[in-house]
């Protein structure tokens, strides 16, 4: 609940004033995520941990890539067709969605680690979410227009000057700690407004179901239900097992709509999915949070 009222109200806001969502997207993309992401690794100690984390979250997308891939094939799904299932299948709403529920339903240990997956989500969508988007174009990305887009991104460079200002042992002072973990924890309610604006700018269409349907089911069963059998060989703590799988639980990333709007890979097609999954997940989040406990 706390979540959908904030994701309401961006909602509400959109319909009535008309805002100019890019705009905000990239101000919270550009200005406060990479503050909430150097504070994150800057604040925890890295261990091995970290290393599975990404090494697990890779496996559940390589396994998701592949049921795709095997269903797609079987309905006779095209490039484009399938390339929109697949930004719709392995690609979890971990920013703006899943980091905050994390944080509702698990504290702030919880929203710590899930900012960490978030990182690793981001790093996939601009790379191979780019990839695949422009598979499914006729408009080619190329491997270096791919990389610089990664480069580009302002979440990395907070990862890793994190990293190495806790690795050298730099010691910032008090008040800019603060300031860093104000402009960070900003980023929160306002991703979360950014989502609620994006579906009221959605605009429900016929599509053809054997497309949303199994990228529903694909995102919103099993997804979560693998996360749930990965956890089991993942030496790591209970909560980083259970944050994976509430973040594995997520609808689809708002992010995807943007990368299949400027490829054009059916993106009224990836809009609906997502404001479909969206709308589910308030059966399924409490579900799986409940589950979980």
């Amino acid at each position: 609940m706390p979540a959908f009222l904030i994701f309401g109200a961006g909602f509400i806001g959109q319909r009535v004033l008309k805002l100019d969502i890019k705009s905000i997207s990239t101000m919270s993309l550009y200005l406060m995520l990479p503050f909430l992401t150097f504070d994150t690794f800057y604040s925890n100690e890295l261990n091995i941990e970290y290393f599975y984390m990404f090494l697990f979250t890779f496996i559940l997308a390589l396994i998701m890539v592949i049921l795709t891939v095997t269903y797609g094939f079987f309905i006779k799904a095209d490039k484009t067709q399938m390339s929109a299932m697949l930004l719709g299948t392995i690609f979890p709403n971990s920013g703006n969605y899943g980091a905050p529920v994390a944080m509702f339903a698990f504290g702030t240990v919880g929203f710590q680690y899930a900012v960490i997956f978030m990182v690793i989500h981001a790093f996939l969508i601009n790379t191979v979410g780019i990839f695949i988007a422009s598979y499914g174009s006729e408009k080619a990305t190329s491997i270096k227009e791919s990389l610089m887009r990664v480069l580009k991104m302002p979440v990395l460079y907070g990862f890793l000057f994190g990293v190495l200002f806790q690795g050298f042992h730099i010691e910032l002072p008090a008040t800019i700690q603060d300031g860093i973990r104000l402009v960070g924890s900003a980023s929160i309610p306002t991703v979360m407004l950014i989502l609620g604006m994006q579906l009221a700018e959605i605009k429900p269409q016929k599509f053809e179901l054997k497309y949303v349907n199994s990228v529903t089911i694909f995102r919103m069963l099993i997804s979560p239900l693998l996360a749930v059998v990965l956890v089991s060989f993942m030496p790591v703590n209970d909560m980083i097992k259970n944050v994976f799988i509430l973040l594995a639980a997520m609808p689809i990333a708002a992010n995807t709509t943007l990368l299949a709007v400027q490829f054009n890979v059916k993106p009224d097609l990836t809009s609906f999915m997502t404001l479909v999954t969206t709308l589910i997940s308030l059966i399924t989040i409490p579900l799986t949070i409940f589950f979980i406990r």
